[in-house]
């Protein structure tokens, strides 16, 4: 663009001109381009969402549910893993209907203290959950892990699908080569799961200075992500 010349008064004024209406109409096509742009952006993030809660991507969703002794240690750990979207503690394989946890405790209910597992297939395999499930507990011994005793406290993959059963049926197996004495973890079909009572939910992030999660979950917790650093959604 030249410049205007000063010893042309006529000249100047014209080219003066020329300059607010080039600046004018720049300003009005920044005016209409801007919510254009913002208009785009916000379509981009409402279908950004839509995928998200699409059916295909809900239906990469799956259930599992395990019992690997207390529940405040089995919760804690799949908490962890990235592609685990909830793990809720409760009890599941017993024979009467909305046990307490003091009833639970008793052994009389039959049921065990498990956590149900809700987890992206696409982002960890159902092999993956179980490889951390048999190396963060002890399957050889019944009905028994560490100092908690009872039938309450047994190793078992409650499966919720053919898929589920057959890789449970596998991963025992494979982990069996990683321990002296015989697994003895039950894979069995899902039954009705009841959830534990609120105070027991998410009991280590909630009470991680307690004596029993300082002894007892914090050296598991810590054993754990040594072992499967690359699964954790914190790393």
């Amino acid at each position: 663009m030249g410049r205007c010349s000063a010893r042309d008064w006529p000249q100047s004024l014209l080219c003066a001109v020329g300059l607010v209406k080039r600046l004018c109409l720049g300003l009005i096509f920044l005016a209409l381009w801007n919510p254009s742009i913002h208009a785009q952006n916000e379509s981009m993030d409402q279908d950004s969402q839509l995928r998200e809660n699409s059916p295909a991507s809900t239906s990469k969703l799956q259930t599992i549910t395990l019992g690997a002794g207390c529940f405040w240690c089995v919760e804690a750990v799949f908490e962890a893993l990235e592609g685990v979207h909830s793990a809720q503690s409760g009890y599941m394989g017993g024979h009467i209907k909305n046990p307490g946890y003091r009833e639970v405790c008793t052994g009389r209910t039959g049921h065990a203290e498990v956590v149900q597992v809700v987890y992206n297939a696409t982002v960890i395999a159902t092999a993956n959950l179980l490889e951390v499930f048999f190396s963060t507990h002890d399957p050889t011994t019944l009905n028994r892990q560490g100092a908690d005793a009872g039938t309450q406290y047994r190793s078992a993959i409650y499966f919720h699908s053919e898929g589920q059963r057959v890789d449970g049926i596998e991963a025992m197996k494979k982990a069996q080569y990683e321990w002296p004495n015989p697994i003895v973890t039950e894979v069995t079909a899902a039954s009705e799961f009841y959830i534990a009572e609120d105070y027991h939910q998410a009991y280590y992030e909630l009470n991680g200075e307690a004596p029993y999660c300082q002894a007892v979950i914090l050296p598991k917790m810590q054993k754990m992500r040594a072992s499967f650093e690359h699964m954790l959604k914190i790393k």
